[in-house]
């Protein structure tokens, strides 16, 4: 057996596990359906036989009797009623067990995404194309390769009921026909090759065509499109990245209509010969009209078997070799190895040891060589020019990476050694990209701690802290009000849109929603609000942040003013840390950003950095502060850091 068609049984079995799994009871009745569908056509055709002889008095001395040619006729009705009813049904089990194995496949596939720990595979083109494929294949592949078994149970029964009559008319016609099929086969499963080839190289174009298609209808995105006029530029991309997946697909689709078209053709001829033979020998008189109508029917129903036979070969091979996407992505190794040591309350504080860490092997250091400490209880403030590393520190603290070289310590233990949950369980977080979510305000508050999903005293607790209680409780609805214009809520009303600054609060009480977290992180918690939102803000957030280890990160540099310690990040390095006054006298990186920033406020005395401040914080001329090495100059790294 080769690998390939090894491969192929490994996942029809695996796909078989499914739908049983998903539908024993419905698998159980779509079999027996199929072995009653099976048989009927050659008992229809046999009576019909019987009701042919008898009307043409072929069939022996009560051939003529009309109770007897009733009853046929009644019979043959019956039975073809039942026929037209068991297919509708067996169509209906087929829905219900297809739904189900649907439901099946998708929860374990949603499952898996949600079981990476990290974001590298949400940044990995090619996990995105996987799991694209992964879905598809998911909700077809179960559904054809039982739909293939069923049909081959039915249509072997069909085939077994004729092919006798096929062989005694005329016994070439069984050799014909299998010749026919065979050729059939070969050029279904080719087809069906191609057009699994064609569905996974297109995937990256369809992809790209769904993202230009989404900003054509995505409301964040409709004030740049119309201001701009980017609308043209984005609806022709997308069109042509429909015209080239589509394209292709018809392409493949075009090859295997030429094909099957070709095959069906040589399949009619043949059974246009046999119709010539069988109906010579009935004018010979040595068989009856109703023995060439029950031919005629068999070799119809053979071959609508054994062309039902290779379709459905044809649409399991092409789900088949899509599933192995599936099977794939469900059984990838995890993306972060998870710990097992749950360590007591944090106690002593979080430490950075020689932290090095790039996106993607032989890409530019983000971290190089950061030592950091963040003592418990105390809060640490962070400040660096775009580019600096904040952000990637953030990601590695929350463990969404892990360093290339060196440790983060949680009260001295690596923070790889414990679970994942448990280490993220301990972190409240405001993100720089915070999400909105198309749900109701309550809703977009809880979901920072989904356990509360129903307490809403928690959740305007946190709003009160976070400075959007007001707001919220005076929208249309209150805390049931839908923060979004894209849906309608339960009673079929439009939602409200907030501001930008709203909905930095709304992020930020998202965070607060844990209110046993041990570490806070707050990264640019307030830049979307004026000066008077963000100093009421920061006096919440001070009383909340009491006792707690906290990381604040802010390009507002009077926000990080009162933090315990201020540590300045330049290209990946920690470069300076002190206090806020201890870094002004030092007349280095921040005392330059402090005094840039200052600079924009001299005509504001009341702005926290005006020249009130400055007066008080004179600012001493900047000492060059000696720059890191470049990216390329990587003293004392690992090979497996480089």
């Amino acid at each position: 057996m080769t690998t390939a068609v090894a491969g192929r049984v490994r996942a029809a079995a695996a796909a078989l596990r499914l739908g049983w799994r998903a539908s024993p009871r419905g698998v159980l009745l779509q079999l027996l359906l199929a072995l009653l569908t099976g048989v009927l056509p050659a008992v229809v055709a046999y009576v019909a036989k019987l009701l042919v002889d008898a009307l043409t008095g072929a069939g022996g001395p009560h051939a003529a009797d009309g109770t007897r040619v009733a009853w046929l006729a009644a019979a043959g009705a019956v039975l073809t009623g039942a026929t037209a009813v068991l297919n509708h049904l067996s169509t209906l089990v087929t829905a219900l067990v297809g739904r189900s194995v649907n439901l099946e496949v998708q929860d374990r596939l949603y499952e898996r995404v949600n079981a990476y720990r990290g974001l590298r595979p949400f940044e990995d083109p090619a996990t995105q194309d996987r799991i694209q494929l992964a879905e598809s294949a998911a909700q077809g592949a179960p559904h054809d390769v039982l739909d293939f078994l069923l049909d081959l149970v039915r249509s072997t029964l069909t085939i077994a009921g004729f092919l006798g009559t096929v062989l005694v008319f005329w016994p070439p016609m069984g050799g014909l026909l299998v010749g026919c099929v065979a050729v059939s086969v070969l050029g279904q499963v080719r087809a069906s090759r191609a057009m699994a080839d064609t569905a996974a190289a297109v995937v990256p174009t369809t992809r790209r065509q769904f993202f230009y298609r989404r900003l054509l209808t995505d409301a964040r995105a409709a004030k740049e499109i119309r201001l701009f006029g980017t609308g043209p530029l984005f609806r022709r991309r997308a069109l042509d990245g429909l015209r080239e997946t589509t394209g292709a697909s018809l392409a493949a689709l075009r090859r295997g209509v030429l094909v099957q078209s070709g095959l069906a053709s040589v399949t009619a001829a043949v059974a246009g010969v046999a119709a010539v033979v069988v109906a010579r020998q009935v004018l010979a008189g040595r068989i009856t009209l109703g023995d060439m109508t029950l031919f005629t029917a068999a070799v119809a129903a053979v071959q609508g078997a054994l062309s039902a036979i290779v379709m459905q070969l044809g649409r399991a091979e092409e789900a088949l070799q899509l599933f192995g996407h599936y099977l794939a992505l469900i059984g990838s190794p995890p993306d972060l190895e998870d710990g097992d040591r749950v360590p007591a309350p944090l106690r002593q504080g979080i430490t950075f040891e020689d932290v090095w860490f790039r996106y993607t092997p032989g890409g530019p250091w983000a971290l190089r060589g950061v030592d950091l400490h963040l003592p418990h209880g105390r809060a640490v403030g962070l400040v660096g020019v775009n580019g600096a590393g904040k952000s990637t520190l953030v990601k590695l603290l929350c463990r969404f990476y892990d360093p290339e070289r060196g440790r983060i310590l949680w009260d001295g233990a690596d923070i790889r050694t414990m679970p994942v949950k448990e280490l993220r369980r301990r972190i409240g977080a405001t993100f720089q990209d915070f999400m909105t979510y198309d749900l109701t305000a309550a809703e977009n508050i809880a979901l920072g701690a989904p356990e509360h999903l129903g307490d809403l005293d928690r959740v305007r607790v946190a709003a009160t802290r976070a400075g959007i209680d007001r707001e919220l409780k005076g929208l249309p609805r209150g805390y049931r009000t839908l923060l979004s214009r894209a849906f309608t809520d339960e009673d079929e009303e439009s939602g409200v849109l907030l501001s930008g600054g709203q909905w930095q609060r709304v992020a930020l009480a998202r965070s607060l929603m844990r209110e046993d977290a041990e570490l806070l992180i707050l990264d640019e918690p307030s830049s979307g609000l004026d000066a008077l939102a963000e100093r009421q803000v920061h006096q919440a957030l001070r009383r909340h942040r009491a006792g707690r280890t906290s990381l604040l990160i802010s390009h507002r540099l009077a926000a990080l003013r009162e933090a315990d310690l201020i540590a300045v990040l330049f290209e990946g390095r920690v470069v300076e840390r002190g206090s806020h006054d201890e870094l002004i006298l030092l007349g280095g990186r921040y005392a330059e950003l402090f005094a840039a920033q200052a600079e924009g406020y001299r005509d504001d005395p009341d702005h926290p950095d005006g020249p009130g401040d400055l007066a008080r914080h004179p600012v001493p001329t900047p000492v060059p502060t000696p720059a890191p090495r470049s990216a390329t100059e990587v003293p004392d790294v690992p090979e497996g850091a480089r």
